[in-house]
């Protein structure tokens, strides 16, 4: 008998979540053990069922499947994450590799793919669209960091370079001449930018993209 491949769906669409166990289940060798819609609660329950694959939409109304990614991984690195989207965007995709996902799919994927990649992540093998992970490859050799993060202001990467540098705010604001609040504003800015939550995640960001990487350790 065919080994059975465990798998957690989460997606605030519950028709959404009742298409994919529907697709799933219908080809024997998948088992749907638990689902949710919403980011709460959601990395508790997939550590508690520790299923071989857990189907994260990116965007949820309380927060991201990257960051369930995250917490799931930190707790239980078996646990491999297939992060599913509508969205093309690259720097969601760095953030979801960098939290332990396993595999960054857009939802317009067909059914047989789809299996594909679940079976593929589940036996450890990694699932990244070729061509964003070549975007990611040119973007991080460029020299000037802002190419590696648009959406941040000038200001907010001299920030974000002093984080990586392991800078407290008070000693950006004395590097970068502004007032330690001015600085605790734009570190909570960059997290919201970036999809993290803490500081040391920004930095690790900002290090593989740096043609120049500052050791953490």
């Amino acid at each position: 008998m065919t080994e059975q491949i465990r798998v957690f769906l989460l997606d605030d669409h519950e028709i959404v979540r009742r298409g994919l166990r529907a697709l799933l289940e219908s080809e024997g060798d998948i088992t749907v053990v638990g689902e949710a819609g919403l980011a709460t609660g959601a990395a508790e329950a997939i550590i508690a069922l520790a299923p071989d694959v857990a189907v994260l939409d990116a965007r949820l109304p309380d927060g991201t499947g990257i960051e369930v990614c995250r917490q799931v991984r930190a707790e239980n690195p078996d646990v491999h994450a297939l992060i599913l989207t509508s969205y093309d965007d690259d720097e969601a995709m760095y953030a979801a590799i960098l939290a332990g996902a396993s595999g960054y799919v857009l939802k317009q994927i067909e059914g047989s793919s789809l299996l594909s990649g679940i079976r593929l992540v589940s036996s450890g093998h990694s699932l990244i669209d070729p061509g964003a992970a070549l975007r990611l490859v040119q973007r991080s050799t460029e020299p000037d960091s802002q190419a590696g993060f648009p959406s941040l202001t000038r200001q907010e990467h001299r920030v974000l370079t002093a984080i990586a540098d392991g800078l407290t705010n008070r000693q950006i604001g004395e590097r970068l001449h502004l007032a330690e609040k001015t600085v605790k504003n734009h570190v909570t800015n960059i997290l919201s930018k970036l999809g993290v939550e803490r500081r040391t995640q920004a930095a690790l960001l900002a290090s593989k993209l740096s043609t120049s990487p500052t050791d953490l350790s």
